[in-house]
């Protein structure tokens, strides 16, 4: 008797793309309802607002050193401050999002992290700044573990990826921090006035936006394999499990991946400046095209991975982003550095997102705890860039410590298959 055939054998046969939990057996009867699309315009809101928060505060780095009088060496060391405090928040706010629900810790991590951001501006002298920037980076990485876990919750409603798209608009906040703050420095703003007014903006946008989110009872999603999902009791402690392996290793590819990114984050400018002798406009553009790239491609990726599957994605992806710096490093020509490093924003741009997807679809009533190891862990790796490239420096040229983030996009194009489907 010949067994029946399967409808989605075309789309599971292949093992790179077979599903992972947030498109397999998770495909809603019909189209997304209204709470659920408020949810997700709600999730966008809160993303665009952590972008926007966190690149006022960059923009105005400046300022708030010159306030504080300390020199550049000691901001360096001040913005470790920055971020432990986003590390604590987020190894704090995740168990507690599962436990009350990121509808509850989306909001508060929004205020704390909207209200911290006038501590800066003021502050005068090193202490007083490490203390502004340790509550800044505990807000930040409260609201940045409720958002993410929350934009779990939104997927799994979905049922086919939606989260490389609210990472794309948080890059978008921040391009409208960058203009708004270049705005309000041509008009002759003070930091302590334009932060002021931020944080009064991004507390109120907080609690307009909080009422979109969804509650744990409302069972916006069901689990991997295809269930309905217990809804959770608010103040009723989740499960107590340890942190599956599976997770730690997600954990430590974003990493990796997120270690690529603080790499152009801090030294692309660098790069075609000393490397290849470009003028300070020109070496600007090379963390321009990388940026617009990565912000592009984020947009992009959800239709890719709906299509391809996250395996070939992230394998392709980071193998693409390979590509990039190794031409970027090599070449001495300035256009094609440029080329380069719009590669390599490209390949990464979808990557880190689909960890965070993974992670928080591995057990929903435990989402917010393995957000938070994934987040956490990703976020030391980006901080982690300009600490382990700058000694290298010592011994190599700069170009040639790029071949280390190369590795590690290799490192992760053989370790994508850890996003399939169990």
């Amino acid at each position: 008797m010949t067994a029946p055939s399967d409808p989605t054998s075309d789309r599971t046969s292949d093992p790179t793309t077979r599903p992972t939990p947030a498109t397999a057996a998770l495909s809603p009867p019909g189209p997304p309802g209204r709470r659920l699309r408020t949810a997700r315009l709600a999730t966008f809101g809160f993303f665009a607002l952590n972008g926007f928060v966190m690149g006022m505060w960059i923009v105005h780095i400046p300022a708030v050193e010159q306030r504080a009088g300390v020199s550049h060496a000691v901001l360096g060391w001040l913005l470790l401050f920055l971020g432990a405090g986003a590390f604590a928040g987020m190894q704090l706010c995740g168990p507690l999002t599962d436990r009350y629900g990121s509808h509850r810790v989306v909001p508060a991590g929004g205020v704390l992290c909207s209200a911290a951001l006038v501590l800066p501006g003021p502050a005068e002298g090193p202490w007083a700044l490490a203390a502004a920037l340790l509550v800044l980076g505990f807000g930040n990485g409260c609201l940045d573990v409720g958002m993410n876990t929350h934009a779990v919750q939104v997927e799994r409603g979905y049922g086919r990826p939606v989260m490389s798209a609210f990472h794309a608009v948080f890059s978008v906040g921040g391009v409208l921090a960058a203009l708004a703050g270049a705005r309000s420095l041509g008009w002759g703003w003070s930091a302590p006035l334009t932060l002021g007014c931020v944080a009064a903006f991004g507390v109120a946008v907080t609690l307009l936006t909080a009422a979109g989110l969804l509650r744990p009872d409302t069972g916006a999603g069901r689990d991997a394999a295809g269930e309905t999902a217990a809804p959770a009791t608010d103040g009723a402690p989740a499960r107590t499990r340890g942190t599956p392996s599976r997770v730690w290793l997600l954990a430590l590819l974003a990493t990796a991946l997120m270690l690529c990114e603080g790499v152009a984050n801090d030294w692309s400018v660098l790069h075609l400046r000393d490397v290849l002798g470009a003028s300070a406009p020109t070496a600007a553009l090379a963390y321009g095209a990388f940026a617009t790239a990565m912000t592009i491609g984020r947009f992009a990726t959800d239709r890719v991975v709906l299509r391809f599957g996250p395996v070939r994605l992230v394998r392709y992806g980071t193998a693409l982003a390979a590509v990039g710096l190794t031409a970027a490093a090599l070449t001495p020509s300035v256009p094609l550095a440029l080329a380069g490093w719009t590669l390599f924003g490209i390949g990464l741009s979808g990557c880190v997102p689909q960890f965070f997807s993974a992670a928080g679809h591995v057990d929903p009533e435990a989402s917010g705890a393995h957000v938070s190891r994934v987040a956490g862990l990703g976020y030391l790796g980006m901080l982690a860039g300009p600490a382990v490239i700058g000694p290298m420096t010592h011994a190599v040229p700069l170009n040639i410590t790029f071949l280390l983030p190369v590795a590690l996009c290799l490192l992760a194009a053989c370790a994508a298959g850890v996003l399939r489907a169990r």
